[in-house]
């Protein structure tokens, strides 16, 4: 039992411990208050949209219905109720995923080489090549999205040059293909891959390289067993954060797939404008948002176990 003159003590204590922890929770409250409002609050709307009826002239009706759901993966044909896959759905599907793990790839293929070319570099040859990477971010995506078809389009500078060269005799088509829609999220966001590559690049002890050659590897193992796994938390991060927009993306299909090859990013935009079908919409957003949230489980379990195997 405590004694007498330590009570007033411990009670002043508990009292102190209350105070700031109601003071941290003042403190926090605006910022609670713009999540709430302003993340979780309209992602809880789309989820309730999304089980909800469609209106005949666009919203919604409130009546409980999966139909939304039912419609992501499987339609129904109006004459014999038959139940099949939605073939238009599945084929965007495929085509954002594939689309978005190419251009995750190509961005890998292209960004390792160049990260390390600048992490090999001296320190001001290192700020020079960061800035020269950083400027795409000067300017809106839309703009970027446009230099690119100024570049691919028929009259552009790849098909004057290649008529020019008298390899082709009419302009190739790469505007408008799937091809140009991959082409577009390359450029976008391969800054998006180069600079976490940069990031762990720089914290590598190249002394462990010149040990590698010194032990008579090539440059394949080197690279391999050496250089790779160091900067394997830089890989992880820079896919995630090439792939997680590209999955999403809105106006380089728009502008560069010409309306045809679109992605999921664009049929959500339709169901919510021109099919009027905001529960569709929704569920749809919302399957989006799980297949990134599924990536970032992916990203954070595998760059613990990085930091858990190289700290």
């Amino acid at each position: 039992m405590a004694t007498g003159p330590s009570n007033p003590a411990a009670a002043a204590s508990a009292a102190a411990d209350r105070r700031d922890t109601r003071n941290r929770w003042l403190l926090s409250a605006p910022a609670l208050i713009i999540l709430l409002f302003a993340a979780i609050g309209p992602l809880a709307i789309v989820v309730v949209y999304s089980f909800l009826t469609k209106g005949g002239y666009g919203g919604v009706e409130w009546k409980f219905s999966t139909d939304a759901w039912f419609g992501v993966v499987f339609q129904k044909d109006i004459f014999t109720d038959q139940v099949t896959l939605a073939d238009a759905h599945m084929s965007i599907l495929w085509r954002s995923l594939k689309l978005s793990f190419l251009s995750t790839l190509l961005a890998l293929i292209f960004g390792f080489p160049t990260a390390y070319f600048i992490a090999t570099r001296n320190e001001k040859s290192r700020d020079l090549w960061l800035f020269l990477i950083t400027i795409p971010f000067w300017t809106n995506l839309l703009i970027r999205t446009f230099a690119v078809m100024e570049v691919i389009r028929n009259e552009g500078i790849v098909n004057s040059i290649l008529i020019a060269l008298g390899i082709v005799d009419q302009p190739v088509q790469i505007l408008f293909t799937d091809g140009a829609v991959m082409m577009g999220l390359l450029y976008v966001y391969l800054p998006l891959m180069v600079l976490p590559l940069y990031a762990s690049m720089e914290r590598i002890d190249f002394r462990l390289v010149e040990a590698g050659y010194d032990l008579y590897a090539t440059r394949w193992r080197v690279l391999r067993h050496v250089i790779f796994p160091l900067v394997k938390p830089g890989v992880i991060a820079g896919s995630i954060l090439v792939f997680i927009p590209s999955l999403g993306a809105y106006v380089t299909p728009r502008v560069l797939g010409g309306g045809r090859n679109l992605m999921l990013g664009n049929l959500i935009d339709m169901q919510f404008g021109q099919a009027r079908n905001w529960p569709l919409g929704a569920a749809l957003s919302i399957t989006l948002m799980a297949a990134v949230m599924i990536a970032l489980l992916f990203y954070v379990k595998n760059a613990s176990k990085a930091e858990v195997r190289h700290g």
